[in-house]
């Protein structure tokens, strides 16, 4: 595994379960994945002699993070099997090749134009109707490196503040409600897909997924199987990744943004199928067949930030642990922080209106006072 996070985590979970032993590169022995792990290599991913030796060690290679260089998983790629390859991860790091690589295959995407300067930035705004949102090309996750723009006025201060030579101004959607798939691609070409879920952010961080819900209807969840194939099917993907869309008002899907790994919205698969996103992503690197990934259940994901846990006492842990049908995840990470992703919890229920209002309700009795 590349990458020391909560993903990495998760997955070495899953695998070690199935009797799998895991090394993990990248980050220290008490990151959340090393603490799972048999093995941490603490490491650049640009340390050419310790890839090596980490490459000597394992029989495949799969990320957790799409912020690796291109040219580690091309290094490593001659040594040993890498999955996903290194296009998905070249596309996903890159906001600009992965939306004109969507167009290209016909998947439909929010417009978008490429800015280089304040001036193209102000002509852009015009083209947009006087509204847009900037973007870094690259690094942008969670929020970071975008700017919602509504008036050319500010052009060059929010320029300037962005700090880069080149980024990506996308039209502003009027979407009725956001949603991701989760899918898979085995060896022999299969593929495989988690129900949708529908997504609520704050603060431009996800905070809640809720699977099923009547809002995406059949149509919809056909059309992001279709797109998440034919997304998986042009990367040559082994492995998982993950598609989120905007549904817009007319009932059509617009793609957002691809993650070329599991992803924070399919959590709720750990406890809600028989075969998790994690139980998926290392069947498919290991060469074995597809798990079954169809709901048990209805099922929520809260998310626990740093935010909902800076006053947490243990009386407070002990009344979330007694609630029925409540899962709890955290990820050991060794220091709380606003807007950091602290853990999760999920809730099982026979719908999915019973199953949010009990995450909800579990989040507040940690001392939360927000919904």
């Amino acid at each position: 595994m590349l990458g020391g996070g909560q993903l990495g985590r998760m997955f070495a979970m899953a695998a070690r379960r199935s009797g799998y032993r895991i090394a993990m590169f990248g980050d220290p022995a008490d990151s959340p994945c090393g603490q799972v792990s048999d093995h941490s290599s603490p490491g650049q991913f640009t340390d050419w002699d310790a890839l090596a030796a980490f490459a000597e060690r394992v029989s495949v290679v799969t990320y957790e993070q799409e912020n690796i260089p291109v040219s580690t998983i091309e290094f490593l790629q001659s040594r040993v099997p890498v999955f996903p390859g290194p296009e998905l991860l070249r596309a996903s790091q890159n906001r600009l090749l992965e939306k004109t690589t969507l167009r290209s295959i016909g998947i439909p995407t929010a417009d978008f134009l490429r800015i280089t300067s304040p001036d193209e930035l102000a002509r852009g705004l015009e083209t947009f109707g006087g509204a847009g949102i900037l973007k870094t090309v690259t690094m942008g996750y969670d929020g970071k490196g975008q700017v919602k723009l509504s008036s050319a006025n500010d052009c060059v201060d929010v320029w300037n503040r962005l700090g880069v030579t080149e980024a990506i101004l996308e039209r502003l959607v009027d979407f009725q409600f956001e949603l991701s798939i989760v899918a898979s691609r085995f060896g022999d070409g299969s593929c495989h897909f988690f129900a949708p879920a529908l997504n609520h952010h704050v603060n431009h961080i996800l905070d809640v997924s809720i699977s099923p819900v009547e809002l995406i209807t059949d149509s919809l969840a056909g059309q992001a199987r279709e797109m998440a194939r034919g997304i998986l099917e042009h990367f040559g993907v082994i492995g998982v990744l993950c598609v989120e869309f905007f549904a817009t008002r007319d009932g059509r899907l617009l793609v957002n943004e691809i993650a070329p790994r599991p992803h924070n919205s399919g959590h709720l698969t750990i406890e809600a199928c028989a075969s998790s996103q994690f139980e998926q992503q290392f069947r498919a690197v290991c060469g074995l067949p597809s798990g079954d990934v169809r709901p048990r259940s209805a099922a929520v994901m809260i998310n626990l930030l740093g935010d909902h846990l800076l006053e947490v006492t243990p009386d407070r842990w002990s009344s979330v642990f007694a609630m029925p049908d409540v899962y709890v995840h955290l990820y050991g990470k060794a220091e709380a922080r606003i807007g950091r992703k602290m853990g999760h919890l999920t809730v099982l229920a026979a719908d999915s209106r019973t199953a949010e209002q009990r995450a909800r309700e579990a989040r507040r009795a940690l001392g939360f006072n927000g919904p």
